[in-house]
This record gives structure tokens, sequence and C-alpha cells, in this order.
């Protein structure tokens, strides 16, 4: 019989390879990161592709931004795929990879290839990696994935991302041609562009917090170095 690993086996993994504690606001992300990527490797339907890849790299640097020891973050995304059974050099090559295409690439162009709509002469796996994913009816779509289309299109043009309208029509058109629900697709970048905001602000009160506590020990260090004059002895 085929043991399937559970989440409880990928966490002991995780936390057998990086044995250094996590920032307590960082936790959650890592946890819920390694959650969502568990359940996929598990999934019958799901297969590895580099729009997946990348979108793996992005979320993690992106909700790792500020962590601090930054040594540590290294350590944290290895052990994250390592606890997977995975390479984490590859998601970073693919993903590097990816990031170097899209900024080459006008946007249009990206859009025409990303929906199946244009051919390009350019990386010529990842073009065969899109059309087996347009012609796979069981094609385990996923909120990775969704963040790695999104990021390729962030990277091509930032502008256009910013502007809800194109950003809405550039995602219907790559739906379309991908064959992937757009309702799907629109709710994920909505939440992963929430949860963004939400972590930003989160490391601004830490800060402020930080800052605020560091002024207290301040202000406590020069109180108990200001020494009172003892009276004298003629008074």
């Amino acid at each position: 019989m085929n043991n399937v690993r559970t989440v409880s086996d990928t966490k002991r993994t995780f936390y057998s390879l990086h044995t250094r504690p996590i920032n307590t606001i960082y936790r959650r992300v890592v946890e819920e990161l390694m959650v969502e990527m568990h359940l996929l490797s598990v999934n019958i339907d799901f297969s590895y592709n580099p729009i997946y890849a990348l979108g793996v790299v992005t979320t993690f640097d992106r909700f790792m931004q500020g962590y601090l020891p930054e040594r540590d973050k290294e350590s944290i995304f290895n052990a994250l795929c390592q606890a997977i059974e995975q390479e984490s050099q590859r998601y970073r090559q693919e993903a590097e990879r990816l990031q170097a295409l899209a900024k080459s690439l006008p946007v249009h162009d990206l859009i025409g290839w990303l929906s199946q709509t244009t051919h390009l002469n350019q990386d010529p796996g990842l073009q065969a990696e899109l059309q087996a994913i347009a012609n796979n009816p069981n094609f385990k779509y996923s909120r990775l994935f969704a963040i790695g289309l999104f990021s390729l299109l962030e990277l091509s043009d930032p502008e256009l991302v910013k502007d809800e309208k194109q950003r809405t029509e550039a995602l219907k058109t790559i739906a379309a041609g991908l064959h992937l629900s757009e309702e799907k697709l629109n709710k994920d970048l909505e939440l992963y562009l929430s949860n963004l905001d939400k972590m930003e602000q989160a490391l601004i009160v830490m800060a402020d917090m930080l800052e605020a506590d560091r002024k207290k020990r301040e202000q406590r260090q020069q109180q108990s170095s200001t020494s009172v004059a003892p009276p004298t002895a003629n008074e």
C-alpha cells in the first residue's frame, strides 16, 4: 500500500531541517504556504510546472520581505521545498528564467503567448508546458499558479497590473486561452493582493512598536544613569 505523506509529516520534516525559531508574524505565512504546497504535491492531478514554481518563489519572497535575520530566509525556503520532497534550487532557477523572459517581452506579446493566441520563438519548453495546460481537462489549477501568471504580467508591465480594468482584461484573455476559470483566477489574485496589503500594514505596525519600545528603553537607561546627589553631612 502506498502511504501518502500527511501535513504533519511535512511539518515535522520542515522543523527538523530549519531548527531556528521563526518570527511570529511570519510563522503563519510559512506554514500556510507549506500546507498549500503539500496538498498540491499529494494531489493525483497536480503536476509541477515553471509558472507554479514562479508563484511559490514570488509568494515566499514578497511575504518574507523584512524578515530578520536575513540569512535565515534561504534556510527556511530550502526546508520548505525539501519538506515536500522538492529541490529549492529548481524552483529558484525556473523562477529566474521566467522573470528574465517576462522582462524581455512587451506585455501584449506576453498576454498573447500565455493565452495561446500568439506563438513566439521564445523558450520552447515553456511553450510546450502552456500547450499541455490548455489541452489538459484535468489540469490542477492552484492559487500559486495564478500568482505565477500575475507575476509574469507584473514584471512585463507593472503599470498594467495596477490598472484594474487592464488587469482584468488581460486575465480574462489568459484564462480563456488556458481554459481556466476566470472567476477563480480573479478571486485568488484579489485575495493575494489584499493579503500583501495586510502584511505591509502589519510590518509597519510592528516597526512602530519596536521603535516605541526602543525609545522607552533609552529613556529608562537615561533615568537610571542620572544619579541623585546624596544629602551632605552638615545640612
